[in-house]
C-alpha cells in the first residue's frame, strides 16, 4: 500500500474513532446499584411529587417528601430529611392534597432556601411558600395550584384549579425575591392563535392554562389545557377535561408550538426540547421530532432526563425488560440511544389507597448520580433512592 494510502485510511480510522462515544453513562447502572429507603421511619408513606421534580435539594444534603399515616395518603405533612444524619424537620402538617399522585406538589426554590407546596384549606386551595430555616411560611396566592418551577430559581408557577379556576386562567407566577405576582402566559393567547383545535377538542367550554412547567433557564414553558366542570369535587377524574401541549418562549412573550396531545413531557436540561413518551424529543420551537432508537418503551411510561444531559429515565411495567410479570421498573438510557439497563424492579399494586394511585415517577439528582422514586409494594408507599457506584 502506499503512503498516501496508508494516511488516507489512518485519517478514516482517526476520525471514526472521534466518532464513537468515548463514554458510556448506562455502565455505571447496571452493576452495584444501591436502593434504599429515604427514610427508615415504619408505619407511614413517605413520597416525593412527581418526576418533573427532583426532591434532593440542590446541594445535594436534603431530601423533600410528603409523609401520611392516611391510608389514602391524601392527608399529611411536608418534611426534609438531611441525608447524612436522618433528621426530619416538619415543614408543614395537616397538609390536606387533591391525591397520592402528586401529594402536595412540594418542591425546592431559591436554591433550596425556600419550598413551595400546595394545599386546600375548607374548599379553598392555598400556594404556600415556607423558609427553611426559619420555617416562616407565607400564602402566596388562594385559589391557585402550584405548578412545576425550578429549584435554583424564585420563581413560583401557579394556575386556576383545573375544575373550575373562576377568575385565574392564565399562568401567574410569584417572584420570591420581590414577594410580586405577575401573569406571564395567557390563555386569550391560545385561544386566538388555537381556537380551531380548542374548540374541537373543548366543544366551546371556557378553558385555563393547566400544569405549567418551566424551563431550567425560566425562558420557556410548556403548559396543558383544561376545561373544568365546576363546582368543587376535584377528586374525581372527570373534574376537568385536559389535552394539548402548548410551548411559549417566554422571553419572546410568544407562543411557538403545540401538539393536541399530552402524554409526560419534561424539559431536556438544553430548555429548547421536550422529551416524551415513547423514546422521542421534540423541538419547542417548531416541533422537529429525535427518535431515541433503541430503547424500550414501558406501558405507563414517565420519562425525564439527567441534568448533565445523557441519560433519560422512566418507569412503567417491566416484565419485557426482565421485570417480573405485572411488576414496574425503572430503567435508564442513553440518550444517544441504543444502551439501557433495568435499574430496580418492584410490586407497584399496593400502597396509597388514594382515588388517584401513586406512580413511581423517577427523577434525577442534580449531580445525576441518584434516583429519586416512589414504591407501592406493601400497606405503604415509600420513597426510594437508588444510587450508583463511584
Amino acid at each position: 500500500m502506499s503512503f498516501h494510502r496508508l494516511l488516507l485510511a489512518s485519517l478514516l480510522v482517526t476520525c471514526c474513532l472521534a466518532d464513537e462515544p468515548k463514554d458510556d453513562p448506562v455502565a455505571p447502572w447496571t452493576h452495584d446499584v444501591r436502593v434504599t429507603q429515604v427514610s427508615s421511619v415504619p408505619g407511614r408513606h413517605t413520597m416525593h411529587t412527581y418526576y418533573l421534580t427532583n426532591p434532593e435539594s440542590p446541594d445535594g444534603k436534603r431530601v423533600l417528601f410528603f409523609s401520611s399515616t392516611d391510608p389514602a395518603g391524601e392527608l399529611g405533612e411536608v418534611r426534609m430529611i438531611d441525608r447524612a444524619t436522618g433528621k426530619e424537620t416538619v415543614l408543614a402538617e395537616k397538609v390536606h392534597t387533591e391525591d397520592a399522585h402528586r401529594v402536595a406538589c412540594q418542591q425546592w426554590l431559591s436554591g433550596g432556601r425556600r419550598v413551595a407546596f400546595h394545599e386546600v384549606v375548607g374548599k379553598r386551595w392555598h400556594v404556600v411558600v415556607v423558609d427553611v430555616d426559619t420555617l416562616q411560611k407565607t400564602v402566596v396566592a388562594e385559589d391557585h395550584q402550584l405548578a412545576f418551577g425550578q429549584p435554583n430559581a424564585d420563581w413560583v408557577p401557579m394556575y386556576g384549579c383545573h375544575w373550575n379556576p373562576g377568575p385565574y386562567r392564565d399562568l401567574e407566577v410569584w417572584d420570591a425575591s420581590t414577594g410580586k405576582t405577575r401573569t406571564v402566559a395567557r390563555i386569550a393567547d391560545v385561544e386566538a392563535r388555537y381556537g380551531d383545535w380548542m374548540q374541537k377538542e373543548f366543544a366551546g367550554k371556557p378553558c385555563s392554562i393547566f400544569e405549567p412547567v418551566l424551563s431550567p433557564d425560566l425562558k420557556r414553558v410548556f403548559f396543558k389545557i383544561a376545561a373544568g366542570n365546576g363546582g368543587d369535587d376535584y377528586k374525581s377524574k372527570a373534574a376537568s377535561h385536559r389535552e394539548g401541549m402548548v410551548c411559549c418562549s417566554l422571553e419572546r412573550n410568544q407562543l411557538t408550538w403545540m401538539r393536541g396531545k399530552w402524554g409526560h413531557p419534561a424539559w431536556l436540561p438544553d430548555s429548547r426540547h421536550i422529551i416524551e413518551v415513547g423514546n422521542i424529543y421534540y423541538d419547542s420551537e417548531d416541533g422537529a421530532p429525535t427518535r431515541i432508537k433503541g430503547l424500550p418503551y414501558l406501558p405507563g411510561t414517565h420519562p425525564s432526563v439527567s441534568p448533565d444531559g445523557k441519560l433519560s429515565v422512566t418507569d412503567g411495567v417491566a416484565e419485557k425488560v426482565g421485570a417480573k410479570p405485572k411488576d414496574w421498573g425503572i430503567v435508564v438510557g442513553d440518550l444517544r440511544g441504543g444502551k439501557w439497563a433495568l435499574v430496580h424492579s418492584f410490586d407497584q399494586s399496593k400502597g396509597a389507597k388514594s382515588w388517584r394511585v401513586s406512580h413511581p415517577h423517577p427523577a434525577f439528582s442534580a449531580d445525576s448520580r441518584r434516583i429519586y422514586f416512589n414504591v407501592s409494594d406493601g400497606p405503604f408507599t415509600r420513597l426510594m433512592v437508588a444510587e450508583r457506584p463511584e
